[in-house]
């Protein structure tokens, strides 16, 4: 008999309306670069629950948050979520658009989700914290997203 392979819905993501736009500028921007990862940040986008910015819960981890996660692997680790030219992995800045980056926005406490690594290989995260972004940091990213988009 074969083993039975495991497949999870996708959990609902809610997205503040200011990170859809920006985010959807950038994915169409990187469409040729990277079709790959900018099609899964799209398709995370088209199912996400847009809301106003001060609506927006401060356990939604959005563009600027940092949060905490747990792997399939036993990982546990502390990341915040940033546009690509502010991305840096030894200080744990990861970018949008990446696999896990695009995996992890609009996710909220408690939720798991999985994606797909660039090698193929399938693994699930869960949000166990998250600390919204402080209201610096979006308006940085706003500007770090409108110099990488130019």
């Amino acid at each position: 008999m074969a083993p039975e392979k495991k497949s999870h819905r996708k959990p609902a993501i809610i997205v503040s309306l200011s990170d859809y736009k920006r985010l959807s500028r950038l994915a169409e921007a990187h469409a040729t670069r990277d079709p790959e990862v900018s099609g899964e940040l799209l398709s995370e986008l088209d199912r996400a629950r847009i809301v106003k910015d001060d609506q927006i819960r401060a356990d939604v981890v959005s563009m600027g948050s940092t949060l905490r996660f747990t792997s399939d692997l036993g990982e546990d680790r502390t990341v915040t979520l940033v546009f690509p030219g502010e991305a840096d992995i030894a200080a744990g800045k990861i970018s949008i658009l990446t696999p896990i980056g695009a995996a992890l926005i609009g996710l909220s406490v408690g939720q798991s989700i999985d994606w797909s690594a660039r090698d193929g290989r399938v693994y699930r995260l869960t949000v166990e914290a998250v600390e919204a972004p402080a209201v610096d940091t979006v308006a940085a990213a706003a500007s770090a997203e409108h110099r990488t988009a130019s």
